[in-house]
């Protein structure tokens, strides 16, 4: 007797970023509430580690070798997993506005 499969699930994994917490935070709460009106479960947003990349300058280019400034910039990053996505879900998310400075990443 043949043993029945599991089915596996639809899912869709948006990856969020962004240099600003609180745009992409807000962006998140906007994405995950579309996906909530459509029926879909939602998990998430998951925050991923902060990514900082540290610049380091000679203050003035001709002397004082020792004198250095340092500037940073933050990468925040958020995953939010749409479980059984309807066809409505997808026309919804991909007529969402996104303010500018976040980068949307959708993989089915």
């Amino acid at each position: 007797m043949a043993t029945p499969r599991k089915q596996k699930k639809q899912r869709i994994r948006v990856r969020l970023q962004a240099f600003d917490h609180r745009l992409l935070d807000s962006s998140a709460e906007r994405l995950v509430e579309v996906a909530r009106q459509s029926n879909c479960k939602v998990v998430g947003p998951i925050p991923l580690p902060t990514h900082r990349q540290i610049f380091c300058v000679l203050r003035s280019p001709h002397a004082d070798k020792k004198s250095r400034e340092h500037f940073e910039i933050r990468t925040h990053k958020r995953i939010i997993d749409i479980e059984d996505p309807t066809h409505e879900t997808m026309e919804q998310l991909s007529r969402l506005d996104m303010p500018a400075g976040v980068d949307i990443e959708v993989k089915l």
